[in-house]
């Protein structure tokens, strides 16, 4: 990413993707996985440390409408992860199930 271009096109998804967020949430509140749906009482949670959260691509839902976003998985259950991730200057939190998260494989190359 060290190319002038490479980081143009990053910023310039970035900004596409805040808008995106933005317009979704304007739909809804952002949906999370009920506790019942993430059986906490019966499942260990993993909450991970900063240095080694890991960067992916994860799809949310803000009312009925679906946006994938660049997050951080912050924490884990066998099959849901606890994601966060930022736009406009705001920050979400939110648990989705762990079949809507992607490694993201820019931060692999």
């Amino acid at each position: 990413m060290g190319r002038p271009s490479a980081l143009r096109e990053a910023a310039t998804e970035k900004r596409m993707q805040d808008q995106a967020i933005v317009a979704a949430a304007k739909h809804g509140p952002l949906q999370s996985l009920t506790e019942r749906a993430l059986e906490e009482r019966t499942q260990p949670v993993t909450i991970y440390p900063w240095d080694a959260q890991r960067r992916v691509r994860a799809w949310v839902r803000f009312g009925p409408e679906s946006v994938r976003v660049d997050a951080r998985i912050v924490r884990s259950t066998a099959l849901a992860a606890g994601i966060e991730f930022k736009a406009a200057g705001q920050t979400y939190r939110c648990w989705v199930w762990g079949n809507a998260v992607q490694l993201d494989e820019r931060f692999f190359e």
